[in-house]
């Protein structure tokens, strides 16, 4: 079976060719401010947007944990908004990140995938304001998306070996 590929890098300039898409983990409550995507926003004003909209207008639509939203941003590239993290902070009860959302999130986000013959791009998803553990989040990464032949760039800003035992990244997710 294929592995994902970790390289050293910006998720939001993703390597190689062909169509791709930029995967990362949302909050459930509309707040869009803190971690990965301040680069988001730094390039594309486009994904904030159109999560705040589904998020106001979620009385209306499939916004909630597991669901994926996905935001053109360029002719072959886009970003997918998934919910995965139950509010925003940690603490007493556990931290934010939401596992058995993001594997239904990640499901979601491989038949997208599949129909656009994209590869998907991703900082380490839910490791690092989420509080999640990439020991928990790789597997789901593997299962949902590199088990049915897509592939998969995780990148860091740092060492990309020294985050794979399981710790927080240095990028948020």
């Amino acid at each position: 079976m294929p592995e994902i590929t970790f390289v050293r890098g910006d998720a939001t300039t993703p390597q190689g060719r062909g169509p791709k898409i930029i995967a990362h983990v949302c909050n459930d409550i509309g707040g869009w401010g803190r971690g990965f995507v301040l680069a988001l926003s730094r390039r594309w004003p486009e994904p904030e947007r159109a999560y705040r909209a589904w998020h106001r207008d979620r009385a209306h639509n499939d916004f909630g944990l597991g669901a994926v939203q996905l935001v053109p941003v360029g002719p072959r590239t886009w970003v997918a908004n998934m919910v995965g993290q139950r509010g925003t902070r940690t603490g007493g009860k556990g931290v934010p990140v939401r596992y058995e959302a993001l594997d239904t999130a990640l499901t979601g986000l491989a038949d997208r995938a599949l129909g656009l013959r994209a590869s998907v791009h991703m900082p380490r998803i839910g490791c690092g304001l989420a509080g999640g553990t990439w020991s928990r989040v790789e597997p789901l990464v593997t299962g949902r998306l590199v088990a049915r032949g897509i592939a998969v760039t995780v990148y860091d800003l740092g060492d990309p070996a020294g985050n794979r035992a399981g710790g927080p990244a240095r990028v948020g997710g």
